[in-house]
């Protein structure tokens, strides 16, 4: 079977090659053919050595969708022909994030990704798609769709009319605009440049700040919160934006902390004068990504995809991604 590995760091480590088709699923085990694969920020570093050691050929990308093509004895949880996302822990069902479990998640570490023709895998690590969304829509809800997600509802739940910032228009950021619109929250949204600034409006964003023309944003925010500040942010930036996202946030609200673009935030006098809580969030658990799956069936909710690049192409669209300019999920198609 065709698959990619990691040779060593950065693109030109990125290696497409043939390996042998994994043997016949074992006692609970599912052999799932994929068909699409996603980009996060992750992938990226763990592409350059970023994130921590990484057993040798690593098969990169956490989040993609496929077909079960088979299953071993034991299996209940799915049949030969479902529709199924593989969930980005391998082991992480319900309940607290707990010791014992890994923390590292699929392609990264010594957990092989998804970014191959066939991946064999256990029964608890599958989660049967929506009907209406294709494979690649599929692919992209595992790590992404599931971060919003858990920075909504997970730590507290997300209540009709509260209000949501969302900072800039990637993955994660289009997700928690979508699913807070879901609720009957309203919603806050930076973004720079008035392209992608009109697309998250589109999406259902009642308020827009471009932060390259306001850089102090979080006064903005302020002023269309009466002074008062938004009560969850999706906080995808780290130290670049943290601060300012206490500054927006109103007292006592909620700060999910899904990415450290910008490295690692510094707590200040600011975030507990203002008795505030911080929710650091690392993907969820498959439960969640049930939980998350019926209200995308409710609803009806249509995953944003920047670009599908083809199987061939792995490489240009690690590049795409790299380069910041996507609104919404960058995707592989596995042919």
């Amino acid at each position: 079977m065709k698959t990619y590995v990691l040779k060593g760091n950065g693109l030109e480590g990125l290696t497409l090659g043939e390996t042998g088709r994994p043997a016949s699923p074992g006692y609970g085990q599912v052999l799932v053919r994929m068909r699409a694969a996603s980009l996060n920020f992750r992938d990226l570093l763990v592409l350059d050595g970023a994130y921590g050691a990484r057993k040798p050929d690593l098969v990169p990308l956490s989040d993609g969708a496929g077909e079960v093509e088979a299953v071993g004895d034991g299996v209940s949880r799915v049949r030969p022909g479902d529709r199924v996302a593989l969930t980005f822990h391998l082991d992480w069902v319900a309940g607290a994030f707990g010791p014992g479990l890994n923390p590292v998640g699929r392609g990264g570490g010594a957990a092989d990704g998804v970014l191959a023709e066939y991946v064999c895998v256990s029964q608890d690590e599958v989660v049967r798609l929506p009907d209406h969304l294709s494979f690649e829509q599929g692919a992209t809800l595992p790590c992404a769709a599931l971060s919003a997600w858990t920075s909504l509802w997970a730590a507290a739940p997300l209540l009709p009319g509260d209000t949501v910032l969302v900072q800039g228009s990637g993955g994660v950021s289009v997700f928690a605009l979508q699913l807070a619109k879901l609720a009957g929250a309203r919603v806050i949204a930076t973004s720079s440049g008035p392209d992608k600034l009109a697309r998250l409006q589109a999406l259902g964003a009642d308020e827009l700040i471009d932060y390259r023309r306001m850089p102090e944003w979080h006064t903005q925010v302020l002023e269309l919160t009466d002074g008062v500040g938004v009560d969850v942010v999706v906080e995808v930036g780290g130290a670049g934006t943290f601060e300012k996202s206490v500054a927006a946030t109103r007292v006592g609200g909620r700060i999910s902390v899904v990415g450290l673009l910008d490295g690692m935030p510094q707590l200040g006098p600011d975030f507990f004068l203002r008795m505030q809580s911080i929710h650091p969030i690392r993907v969820g658990s498959r439960e969640h990504f049930e939980n998350m799956n019926r209200a995308i069936v409710r609803h009806r909710l249509e995953p944003v995809i920047d670009r599908v690049f083809g199987f061939g192409e792995a490489a240009e669209a690690f590049r795409h991604f790299e380069g910041r300019r996507h609104f919404g999920k960058v995707v592989v198609r596995v042919d």
